[in-house]
């Protein structure tokens, strides 16, 4: 989750700049606010404005929370938006019984020489399988400045507590890599023969990757573990090339092989040390094999071979595209609002129901159609939005309707701009009756249908994002669960706003954020494609800062979809980048 209200003032002269930059992973938020005025305003010049960082995260003697085992370190980093408001960035994987866990995957944020940046890491003991943190126990945490990381480029720090009191003698070390190269290694990796190392069972193996730095061997990747299996086959992954091997394709990498152990006491099955060049020119025409050498037990035992080989089947270097790169590109964001009619708001003629335009033309529903509308006008072309509400009775039938037009045209939903919508939302609300239940299901099928057609798309030319705004009561949370499962498999977000002051346990439920969400009958959603946002948080502040929350992971749900997908932008003429055979003077040592 990435919010960036810290960059509003930097607009005005960030404008043209800011689309320029490199793209890398993460694009922040303000990209929805300035995209279309900068594009008009492009030139043919590329110049670098923003510096990309990476931040690499390690601790060291955490407090073990845990009665029979060691604690399960997971790391979290804010960053301070405005006043005592710290939003999260993102999360670094769990590490299994660790009290010295080092984190492989990075965060990566923007770096502003000129603005003070202010970070906070947390470090937690995850107990529950959703990862929440409320049912965490807090580790310790760091507070500094992006400047005193990128200054450092290793900053070590102990641990405290909320109360500043030490966290015991827990320590973090940050280490900061400029990222200046978007393209990424994909790979795939398979094992055979590798060492048994469970008594009763075969080995659980996983791979890490280091890559060689001045003070030694960094972890840049490590794999998913592959259960009881000496003849494993790794899902495709990506790394970075700067992470990989900073850009250098005849630079050590070194491949760890490791037996995985619920203790927290990984088997060390073997290792090699190659180099991208070698795995790219061997992988071209034939599989490249590496041969997993355990030194401690090549010294003890005569004759011995090796521990098993690691297959590498791809190496392949590709441009890693942004959500800048899709946008610009081509990439039409296609919008749909759906709104809460439902009884549970209360009687609009009321002053207490959320529906109730007060004299001077407002509510809730209304201010968070302004607040994001105006953002997400920007991305579509002809400014026509179909809008939709739920949950009422409608004229003339005066039946319950779970997807109704608001301007009361099935044929054509279509609203001209947000003054469209707002104006059929003034227009529809008299002429309903609020009644129920509130189904989410229907509407989310609706838009999923769209995305479903465009799954035969060859580039990445459309992208739907539902936006539902809701007092937070769901009435088929089964149903809608199944829905929203079924969607993360196409080119598609919802994004929820809850207004009014209700119970909102389900919508948090929905967005993925603690958790993979699950079916009711259990299957796993492919990514997290639900962002929920309480309005009142908001309410007093300005709207740009509800608009940010609301469209903050937008960005990276487009970029993983397509990548995904590994469909390019639809004016992208540049071929994918790779490194040829020719650019390699040393012949691949396999099996070495």
């Amino acid at each position: 989750m990435a919010h960036c209200s810290q960059y509003i003032e930097m607009f005005p002269f960030r404008l043209v700049v800011m689309f320029n930059c490199v793209p890398v992973e993460f694009v922040r938020v303000c990209v929805f606010q300035a995209v279309m005025a900068a594009l008009a305003s492009l030139g043919p010049k590329v110049t670098d404005c923003v510096t990309k960082v990476a931040l690499s995260v390690s601790c060291e003697n955490l407090l073990d929370m845990d009665a029979f085992s060691k604690s399960d370190p997971l790391c979290v980093l804010l960053m301070n938006s405005s006043g005592p408001h710290w939003c999260e960035i993102g999360r670094t994987e769990k590490i299994q019984n660790c009290l010295n866990p080092k984190f492989s995957k990075p965060f990566v944020i923007d770096y502003y020489f000129e603005m003070v940046q202010k970070l906070k890491f947390e470090v937690y003991d995850i107990d529950s399988g959703n990862h929440s943190l409320q049912e965490a126990d807090f580790l310790g945490e760091l507070e500094c400045t992006l400047g005193q990381v990128v200054s450092s480029k290793k900053l070590s720090r102990p641990l405290v507590m909320k109360d500043k009191s030490p966290a015991g003698k827990g320590t973090i070390t940050v280490c900061a890599e400029e990222r200046t190269d978007n393209r990424v290694v994909e790979f795939e990796v398979s094992g055979r023969k590798l060492d048994k190392k469970d008594f009763f069972g075969k080995s659980d193996p996983f791979l890490e990757f280091y890559k060689q730095a001045e003070s030694g061997w960094q972890l840049t990747h490590r794999t998913e573990v592959v259960k009881n299996n000496l003849n494993p086959i790794w899902r495709p992954f990506r790394i970075p090339l700067q992470s990989l091997c900073g850009g250098d394709v005849e630079k050590s990498i070194k491949i760890d092989c490791y037996d995985y152990n619920n203790s927290g006491s990984h088997d060390f099955i073997g290792s090699f040390v190659t180099t991208l060049s070698q795995m790219q020119q061997a992988s071209q025409t034939y599989a490249a094999e590496f041969e997993c050498i355990n030194s401690k037990k090549k010294q003890k035992k005569k004759g011995y071979k090796n521990s098993g080989v690691i297959i590498v089947k791809q190496c392949k270097t590709v441009k890693d595209y942004t959500f800048l790169d899709y946008i610009m590109g081509g990439c039409q964001i296609n919008f749909t609002i759906a709104i809460d009619f439902t009884g549970s708001n209360g009687d609009p003629s009321s002053p207490q129901s959320l529906h109730y335009i007060n004299p001077g033309g407002y509510n809730e529903y209304l201010a968070a159609i302004w607040a994001v509308g105006n953002v997400i006008q920007d991305y579509d072309s002809d400014k026509m939005f179909p809008a939709f509400g739920f949950g009422a009775k409608i004229p003339p039938s005066w039946q319950v309707c779970h997807e109704f037009p608001i301007n009361f045209n099935p044929s054509d939903p279509f609203c001209a701009g947000i003054e469209g919508v707002v104006q059929a939302y003034h227009h529809c609300l008299p002429q309903v009756k609020l009644y129920g239940p509130t189904n989410f299901s229907p509407i989310i099928n609706h838009v999923a249908h769209f995305g479903r057609q465009a799954m035969q798309q060859e580039t990445a030319m459309q992208y739907y994002v539902l936006l539902i705004i809701t007092d937070g009561v769901i009435t088929d949370m089964d149903e809608t669960r199944s829905a929203i499962v079924n969607a993360s498999r196409l080119p598609m977000s919802v994004i929820i706003v809850g207004v009014g002051g209700a119970d909102f346990s389900a919508m948090e439920f929905l967005d993925g954020d603690d958790g993979i969400l699950r079916s009711a009958a259990g299957e796993a959603a492919m990514r997290d494609i639900v962002q929920f946002v309480p309005f009142r948080q908001f309410q007093n502040g300005p709207s740009e800062m509800l608009a940010q929350s609301v469209l903050a992971e937008v960005p990276d749900q487009v970029v993983s979809f397509f990548s995904t997908r590994r469909l390019k932008p639809p004016r992208s003429d540049e071929p994918l980048p790779g490194l040829s055979a020719s650019t390699h003077p040393h012949p691949p040592t396999l099996l070495q």
